[in-house]
């Protein structure tokens, strides 16, 4: 690999970018602030100054030949992505990267009420969340077909990790849903996702969707309790559906209505990846030493 460019370098771009580091490959970022611009440079990653936002910014990314990761979440409303569209506008005809990287989610599979979903379940999502990863999937798969760029779309179960844990939720007493109540939920580590992007670029075919979770999906009940119990604190208290409609947000109600276990077969066998966490329990220990 001769270089990697990353769109949204955040916390799982930084690890990319480290492991990409690590084998001396040269890596650059997207930073839309001098702020931004800083922090990569500290961590030896080539700012590149632009915006998603601001599409005639975008001119002049180095592109070509590079391999591109697309980590960059869509807008916070409507059902569309109008920033991957700002991307993929601003590449010129001989600039395509040599391979696109797509950081999607499993949200696109919808509720499949406790279903498994592998890569041939029909994407139909029900939140606009979803939608709008379903959008900027279709868009990146038809621009790489029309340019000959290998795409690869990777779909993402909740990712956890250090910084990323409902501690404070957790010791502040939050409720969780009560047992038939609480959804199945999928989750992948932070340093196994990272892994997983590496993966993908080395071994990914061109065109092919892949499940990334650990493949051991539990209720958010259960997550809940595993760090409370991590944390040695009291496990939270539980309400019913109908009491959670009343108190909790929008938001957090969109991702309760949803439940599906995450099929990682895929991910495993095509890409040859080897969890560092296959559990919860490995990977809440080594989240929270990377807290403390």
């Amino acid at each position: 690999m001769n270089r990697v460019l990353i769109v949204g370098c955040g916390d799982i771009g930084r690890r990319v970018a480290r492991l990409w580091r690590e084998e001396g490959v040269p890596v650059c970022a997207l930073a839309r602030s001098s702020q931004s611009a800083r922090r990569l440079e500290v961590l030896g990653i080539t700012p590149v100054a632009g915006d998603l936002d601001e599409p005639e910014s975008l001119a002049g990314l180095p592109t070509k030949g590079a391999l591109a990761y697309y980590l960059a979440p869509p807008p916070g409303r409507g059902e569309t992505d109008p920033r991957m569209r700002a991307f993929l506008e601003c590449i010129p005809p001989g600039e395509e990267p040599e391979t696109i990287v797509y950081m999607s989610t499993t949200a696109v599979y919808g509720d499949l009420r406790g279903g498994w979903a592998t890569e041939e379940t029909p994407p139909s999502p029900s939140a606009a969340r979803g939608m709008r990863r379903l959008d900027a999937e279709n868009a990146l798969l038809a621009w790489g077909r029309q340019g000959s760029v290998p795409v690869v779309i990777l779909r993402v179960a909740g990712i956890y990790g250090p910084g990323r844990l409902p501690i404070e939720k957790v010791r502040e007493g939050a409720p969780v849903l009560a047992g038939n109540d609480s959804p199945f939920s999928n989750r992948i580590h932070s340093e196994d996702l990272a892994r997983v992007c590496v993966a993908a670029a080395r071994r990914g075919t061109g065109g092919a969707v892949y499940n990334v979770s650990d493949g051991q999906p539990g209720t958010i009940a259960q997550y809940y309790c595993a760090v409370a119990d991590l944390l040695g604190v009291p496990r939270p208290p539980t309400m019913t559906m109908a009491e959670a409609r009343r108190v909790m947000s929008q938001a957090m109600l969109s991702y309760l209505s949803e439940s599906k276990r995450v099929d990682n077969r895929k991910m495993r066998e095509q890409l040859g990846v080897t969890l560092l966490h296959p559990t919860l329990e490995t990977g809440l220990a080594a989240s929270l030493d990377g807290e403390e």
